[in-house]
């Protein structure tokens, strides 16, 4: 599929695991399971905003960050989330990478105090590949909520490495850590990290071969953990030691033969090459549970009892669903409600500010020309998509990070897995879904936390079932307008809302129904199995959320989509204002599809309003106004009740109003987010692909609803 660096975030061990750094500065790798907070300790260390994820391998794309202590620069590199580095997914096999050969001056190792023994198990495979590690027992502070208490110094003791308490939320502990890394980093203080005792024939294969594998690394990685996985038949290490250190161990003739002569005495015990990575396995769990019964204390029966009893009705058979349908419909009112009087003041401001350049146009003499392209093809188009993006963006993205701070995003997840796995469609396309409400081009990059390429294809090419905050005005419109009638108020809002949430659930319906489709034809499949966790629920921090989801998202998100939009306006006014004969371009183009649009419950105008909405969503209304009233440029009615007159006038009833919703449901997907699954999957063949399947679908579908209406007389 084309998969790059940037994507996998293998980037961020540039030129071949090179960092750029002066020899003064030094390097930290920051690892840990998904869930623990390491990137909360990454942003308190460093002041970035590495946005924070409740599922695994939210942190594909790795981030960097400075931070200095005491007399030293530190770089802290902050590597996917993962429960192991056995190599067994993208994220393991990264963040095993950096560990082992972009030489990081110390790793540091975040853990939840929630649930440590679970933790261990990465804790001792990191000791097996470096010494120089630093363990952060970070969420102290949920713990002594749920009455678990930690003996650090013991668990310090057994280890044989420093072990640091924090609550990175509240910056509790971040300078002790730093402390100890000088330590490390420094090498103020040895560590001596605990060696994991394998039972005695694996013990024996290790000492048989280790001597030949030490002499040829001469010291530029842990000779024992290298043995351990040749003789575990782990291709990944031995392509890339030979990648990052141009070192091919099996081309030893030594190595070879001291590698046979270790299996056949693993056979003779009855250790096989099938068994012996369980056995591995189960030795370092067994290890990490021996060292958490001895450190760990539960001072209440049933620690998270609590949480418990609310997933019990958030994650069942009967209530799951249902509710997380009605959450979806309440976000969506608060966004309806909340946004129309901000949208309404940020429109009248904009368009204030097209009348005083209007004026100075007058003033300076510009030509009529120059200040129709500029201020009411360019501009104007701007003023649209900007009122009418960024208030819903400024509250669905927060309501949403909410939820993902709160721990609820995950349960949707599990919520949904079953019916995704019967798509054959991979359970974690149900978060990149999601991401998509908020933005297409969001979710498209969303699905770097799913592993399986072809999972990941399905993922992208079906995400523009669910419609972005750019379709919501029109879809929120169309309803408002044909279907809710003259109910106003609460009643009216509560209303639409339920609609919306209505045609959202026949967006999931259609992306669960493609997905299974794709699956059997052109990217069969089985679906691949993953561990998601359910994270204790926590308080979210609500300031944090707010400032992270304005900055990170929906700036984000209305910056890519203004620089594809100011060209779509430059485009707009030019076809309306180009003549031919009588009637502009945009009339003859309308002319022309019109035959085809009205099959398909639509018209010309409006079919050719989608067409030239594709840098933007936003803009597809306006320019069917401009098109009705014979306009040079974009218009706004003064309310929906003009605008419902203007479209009846030209024709519209109850089923051009129908095919209008299901074709913004379901056509191409805008500008910002070709070119997204262009970078992520690094294909123009699946970025069509992505193109053409939600149009075909779309045209389908209208196809299908308008001739059966006027087939039985309902129009």
């Amino acid at each position: 599929m084309g998969l790059t660096s940037q994507s996998t975030g293998a980037g961020i061990l540039g030129n071949e695991l090179k960092l750029e750094h002066t020899c003064e500065e030094k390097v930290i790798a920051l690892g840990g399971n998904p869930n623990v907070g390491k990137s909360t300790v990454f942003n308190g260390l460093t002041g970035m905003n590495q946005h924070t994820g409740n599922w695994p391998g939210k942190t594909v794309a790795n981030a960097q960050g400075k931070c200095r202590h005491k007399d030293t620069d530190f770089i802290l590199v902050d590597i996917p989330g993962t429960y192991s580095l056995m190599s067994n997914s993208e994220e393991e096999e990264i963040a095993r990478n950096f560990i082992c050969f972009g030489n990081p001056d110390t790793t540091v190792i975040v853990t939840d105090a929630t649930c440590l023994e679970r933790n261990l198990n990465l804790v001792l495979q990191t000791l097996e590949i470096t010494p120089e590690v630093v363990v952060c027992v970070n969420l102290l502070d949920e713990a002594r909520r749920k009455k678990i208490s930690i003996n650090l110094t013991q668990l310090s003791d057994l280890l044989g490495v420093p072990v640091i308490g924090t609550s990175a939320r509240s910056n509790q502990g971040l300078t002790a850590l730093m402390d100890a890394v000088y330590d490390v980093t420094n090498r103020t203080k040895r560590n001596h990290p605990m060696k994991i005792t394998y039972e005695d024939a694996i013990e024996e294969a290790i000492a048989l071969l280790e001597p030949s594998v030490k002499q040829l690394l001469s010291n530029r990685l842990n000779s024992r953990w290298v043995t351990l996985k040749l003789l575990d038949g782990d291709k990944t290490i031995i392509a890339a030691l030979n990648k990052y250190l141009e070192l091919d161990l099996m081309s030893s003739e030594s190595i070879l033969l001291k590698l046979e002569e270790a299996k056949v005495r693993l056979g003779e015990a009855g250790i096989d090459q099938e068994n012996l990575g369980d056995r591995i396995v189960s030795q370092i769990v067994n290890t990490a549970e021996g060292i958490a019964k001895q450190v760990v204390v539960y001072r209440k029966e049933e620690y998270n009892r609590t949480d418990r009893k609310i997933d019990r009705i958030l994650t069942s058979k009967l209530f799951g669903i249902p509710l997380m349908i009605g959450l979806l419909g309440v976000v969506f009112w608060l966004t309806i409600t909340g946004a129309n009087y901000p949208s309404s003041m940020l429109s009248n401001f904009l368009f204030w500010i097209e009348g005083r350049l209007t004026v100075f146009c007058q003033w300076a003499g510009i030509p009529s020309w120059v200040h129709g392209l500029l201020v009411t093809g360019i501009f104007r188009t701007l003023a649209w998509v900007v009122s009418v993006m960024l208030p819903p963006m400024a509250i669905f993205f927060p309501l949403f990070t909410l939820l993902e701070d709160l721990g609820y995003l995950p349960r949707v997840a599990f919520n949904l897995d079953n019916y995704f796995k019967k798509a054959c469609a991979h359970g974690k396309q149900a978060l990149t879904m999601c991401m998509g409400f908020g933005c297409n081009a969001a979710g498209i990059i969303g699905c770097r936390i799913i592993d399986s390429p072809r999972e990941k294809l399905i993922a992208m090419i079906t995400n523009n079932f669910v419609p972005c905050n750019g379709r919501f005005p029109t879809l929120i419109a169309i309803i408002t307008m044909f279907f809710v009638g003259s109910a106003t108020g609460i009643f009216g809002s509560v209303l639409s809302a339920l609609m919306l949430t209505g045609v959202i659930v026949l967006g999931v319906m259609m992306t669960l129904l493609i997905s299974r489709l794709l699956s059997k034809t052109i990217l069969k499949g089985l679906p691949s199995s993953f561990t998601l966790e359910l994270p204790p629920y926590r308080k979210p921090q609500v300031g944090k959320v707010i400032v992270r989801s304005i900055f990170d998202r929906t700036l984000f998100v209305l910056m890519r989509a203004i620089v594809v939009a100011a060209p779509a306006g430059a485009i707009l006014w030019l076809m309306a204002n180009l003549r031919v004969g009588d009637l502009s371009l945009l009339s003859h183009c309308a002319a022309f599809l019109d035959p085809f649009a009205r099959l398909i419950g639509l018209d010309g105008y409006i079919l050719m309003a989608f067409i030239l909405g594709f840098p933007a969503n936003e803009i597809v209304v306006p320019i069917i106004i401009m098109s009705y009233m014979a306009a040079g440029s974009m218009m706004e009615l003064d309310d929906l009740t003009q605008l419902r007159q203007l479209l009846v006038a030209h024709g519209w009833t109850w089923l051009t109003a129908v095919c209008t919703m299901l074709f913004s449901l379901m056509h191409w997907p805008c500008g910002t987010t070709c070119l997204t699954i262009k970078k992520e999957s690094g294909s123009w063949k699946w970025t069509a692909v992505s193109f053409l399947i939600p149009t075909l679908s779309g045209i389908i579908i209208c196809f299908i609803i308008a001739n059966a209406a006027r087939l039985f007389g309902l129009v």
